[in-house]
């Protein structure tokens, strides 16, 4: 049976420091984030970081695995995420979460914080001076960052498994997984408009790099879990999406795909076994610059489909998974049927006439929004206009942002309460570790040394400082330690229950 899939998603948000002389990428993300957390910063413990272990078994000749930047602003919220200073970009990692729609609440509470961090940061910033995030995945300029999703999977299936069944995957979820975008870049043939901000900044099959000769797998092998039990997947074939429908199906259609390669339900449920694409690195290009979605690529058996059908095909096997699984996995039959509902009718929608998605799929939205600034105004897609309008999208001030005053005019399709949303951004998810770490966030700041995924450093009042291992994603929610936060008024009485 498949491992429960605890999913997560960070985010490198765009930034710039306007109004400054030296508009220096790494201070505007420290301000922002300095100013959030003013007053308690919770440092992170780096004990565990491993971004240089590939899963392929070796370190690979000229592999770049990230560095770590241990001396850049770095914290954990009271809502379980991680909030850091990553390169030149703030990023936000959001809590683990148990199902899908869980992690959409987790990644827009996310935007909300940035929001909050750009109001704050003005205390810290020289008058006539503001600090501006964009949640998009490219400046222009020739250089992307990225929105990576994680994956609780099982240990024991083969990686090469894994790349065989996801990259096929990830060149053909695009269709309602990208976030659009004006023009061309990295080199890719000239466009007017295409499907992924992203799209094009692949090079590579199979890889541990996220910055250089990225991968359309990557090979991280970084658990943040029991490493005998578990890997996480770290996806960074994905954009940054703002619409909660795009954001819940990216999520919720990869948690079911790899449970069925778990259970090797490819080999298993009869019908096509193998989608395997010919030339993926080329083919993530040709559906990403074909908004009509009719584009085909060529499959490793000589026959040619277009990304929609053979998305077809990935639903028609999940849909019989989950006849005979019931989602558990995945959220159940509640977030999992929803998923698949959902996936079905946004296939069925883009077979026929893409643009019905207005307000559900970002890449047809900001389609719909800035085809209406062609036609009224007579631009050309090269005009730099649009791709100003197209960066205006993603402003995360509300009161800038094309995405927001879609929101406000009722043209968005929503999936959360805003109130929900806006208690995500200092309550963490109840479903996983995320409760736990949380918890003692939010009853003793002073006495939280240090946190990472899977451990928080306590100091109990005396030496020596104390260490708990949170190795189960899905231990420390609030069913496992609601009681045990109840009965217990200090770290010290913590540590003593949880030693017993």
């Amino acid at each position: 049976m498949a491992v429960p899939k605890v999913c997560g998603i960070e985010t490198e948000y765009g930034v710039v420091l306007r109004g400054a002389a030296d508009p220096n990428p790494v201070l505007a993300s420290s301000v922002l984030i300095n100013g959030y957390v003013e007053h308690h910063k919770v440092g992170w413990d780096f004990e565990d970081e491993s971004p240089g272990v590939d899963a392929r078994g070796e370190r690979r000749a000229g592999a770049q695995p990230p560095e770590i930047e241990t001396h850049l602003v770095n914290t954990v919220l009271t809502n379980g995420a991680r909030y850091y200073v990553d390169h030149a970009h703030p990023e936000y990692s959001t809590p683990e979460c148990s199902d899908a729609l869980e992690l959409v609440l987790a990644d827009k509470a996310g935007e909300r914080v940035l929001a909050r961090s750009m109001l704050a940061a003005r205390s810290l910033i020289e008058p006539g001076q503001e600090v501006v995030v964009y949640k998009n995945n490219s400046d222009g300029k020739g250089n992307s960052y990225g929105t990576h999703e994680n994956y609780l999977v099982d240990r024991a299936l083969p990686f090469a498994t894994l790349v065989r069944h996801l990259l096929p995957w990830f060149v053909t979820r695009q269709v309602f997984t990208g976030a659009g975008k004006v023009g061309s870049e990295n080199g890719a043939a000239p466009v007017d408009y295409q499907i992924s901000s992203r799209a094009d900044f692949f090079e590579e099959e199979v890889g541990l790099e996220t910055t250089l000769k990225r991968p359309i797998v990557n090979t991280r092998d970084e658990p943040h879990a029991d490493p005998q039990l578990y890997r996480r997947l770290h996806v960074i074939a994905g954009d940054a999406n703002l619409c909660e429908v795009a954001t819940f199906l990216k999520v919720g259609t990869t948690a079911i795909v790899l449970a069925m390669v778990e259970d090797d339900f490819f080999e298993n449920a009869g019908g096509r076994k193998d989608f395997s694409v010919s030339g993926p690195v080329a083919a993530m290009r040709v559906v990403s610059h074909d908004p009509t979605c009719k584009a085909t690529v060529e499959l490793a058996d000589g026959s040619r489909m277009t990304a929609v059908e053979l998305q077809w095909e990935y639903l028609r096997l999940a849909q019989k998974y989950a006849d005979e699984t019931g989602l558990a996995m995945c959220g159940g039959p509640d977030v999992g049927g929803a998923v698949l509902g959902r996936w079905e009718s946004v296939l069925t929608a883009l077979e026929h006439d893409p643009s019905t998605l207005d307000g559900q799929l970002d890449w047809v939205t900001k389609l719909s929004l800035l085809g209406a600034y062609v036609g009224r105004d007579g631009l050309a897609w090269s005009d730099p206009k649009l791709a100003l309008l197209d960066l205006q999208y993603s402003d995360v001030r509300p009161d800038r942002s094309l995405y927001e005053r879609l929101v406000r005019a009722g043209k968005i399709e929503r999936l959360l309460d805003e109130a929900d949303v806006m208690s995500a951004t200092t309550d963490p998810p109840e479903t996983t570790r995320a409760y736990f770490r949380g918890g003692c966030l939010a009853r003793w700041p002073d006495a939280v040394v240090a946190a990472n995924w899977d451990s928080i450093i306590l100091d109990v009042g005396s030496d020596p400082l104390k260490r708990i291992p949170m190795m189960e994603p899905l231990r420390g929610s609030r069913e496992h330690v609601e009681e045990l936060f109840a009965t217990v008024s200090t770290p010290a009485e913590l540590v003593a229950r949880l030693s017993t």
